[in-house]
């Protein structure tokens, strides 16, 4: 056999070390990873709830019974259903309470479909989702890398001896509202809503205009009626009247500034529900406030369909009985 040269033997073994150098080493890419991977998404806030109940009755419902109203910037589902008589006697506005829709099986859903029966027209609303606690919102001042990167090219106030303006940082940094701030914009979007509903019913030519609460949803027609005085309203009816977490003032307080006829009807069965009826009374006779009527009703939990009846007739005996007229 012929031996190998030592020159030889040497090349081969430079050669194979190469190759496996090449092999192992990692590929870099011509672009660093940084500038690939895209900035993290921004934590975006989850739709509210009234947006996901909306969408879903806009799938399940009668498109003619569908009303997109506008207030202010913003626009929202409204249900209308006209009065089965020729000659309606008017508008009624359905509010439902917090965590409620406009088609709400409680107590909303089904009085805007018994109303038109006794000569009514009903305009059902969405509501805004009661106030929270919203996301923080994010910061856009820019990381201290990013500004390493694009230095300044004229020299910082601080060193010529000149008042340092206020920081850019600071000015880029969001205000979070305080808790009142989000209950004065909460309560800001339920009243553009209630107006936007009264100037529907105007141009559907209603003679008469009623707001009807339920729950928490008559604090808001209270309130309504107290701060904007509206006269083409002068009729107020109240289901099982509550205050909404966080708001103020009670009830019994608000009632004796009511400028309208009011319907007050509550479940005595509730210790706690008839308390707060009793107090509403006792302020109503001490501000003499003749055209409020109260009635009680008993709580069928067991029979929801003769409980919405019950309610329903009892509503219907006071339109007929104590509606005023506009003067």
């Amino acid at each position: 056999m012929r031996a190998t040269s030592p020159a030889l033997l040497g090349l081969c073994l430079l050669i194979s070390a190469s190759a496996w150098a090449q092999e192992s080493a990692p590929v870099n890419s011509a672009t660093p990873a940084d500038a690939t991977t895209p900035p993290e998404n921004e934590r975006q806030p989850l739709p509210e709830r009234s947006v996901s109940e909306t969408q879903a009755l806009e799938q399940r419902l009668d498109k003619r019974e569908q009303q997109m109203l506008q207030a202010n910037q913003e626009s929202f589902l409204a249900l209308w259903l006209p009065a089965n008589v020729g000659e309606p006697t008017g508008a009624i506005i359905l509010l439902p309470a917090d965590m409620e829709n406009a088609n709400d099986a409680q107590v909303i859903g089904p009085l805007r479909r018994k109303l038109p029966d006794s000569g009514w027209n009903s305009l059902s609303l969405t509501l805004p989702d009661p106030d929270g606690d919203p996301l923080p919102p994010r910061s856009t001042t820019p990381t201290p890398a990013e500004n390493s990167t694009n230095p300044p090219t004229e020299p910082s106030a601080k060193a010529n001896g000149e008042a340092s303006p206020p920081a850019e940082a600071a000015s880029n940094t969001p205000t979070i509202p305080s808790p009142q701030e989000r209950r004065d914009a909460h309560a800001e979007r339920v009243m553009a809503r209630i107006d936007a509903a009264i100037e529907f019913a105007k141009q559907q030519e209603s003679i008469h205009i009623v707001l009807l609460g339920h729950g928490s949803g008559a604090y808001w027609a209270i309130r309504y009626l107290n701060e904007r005085k509206p006269a083409s309203v002068q009729n107020l009816l109240m289901v099982a009247p509550t205050v909404p977490a966080g708001f103020t003032p009670p009830l019994d307080e608000l009632v004796t500034q009511l400028p309208v006829a009011v319907g007050d009807f509550y479940y005595r069965d509730q210790v706690e529900e008839r308390n707060a009826a009793l107090k509403r009374l006792q302020a109503s006779k001490r501000a003499k406030l003749p055209t409020y009527i109260q009635v009680a009703m008993k709580a069928l939990p067991g029979n929801r369909a003769v409980e919405q009846e019950q309610l329903y007739r009892r509503l219907r005996g006071w339109l007929k009985q104590h509606l005023r007229k506009l003067s």
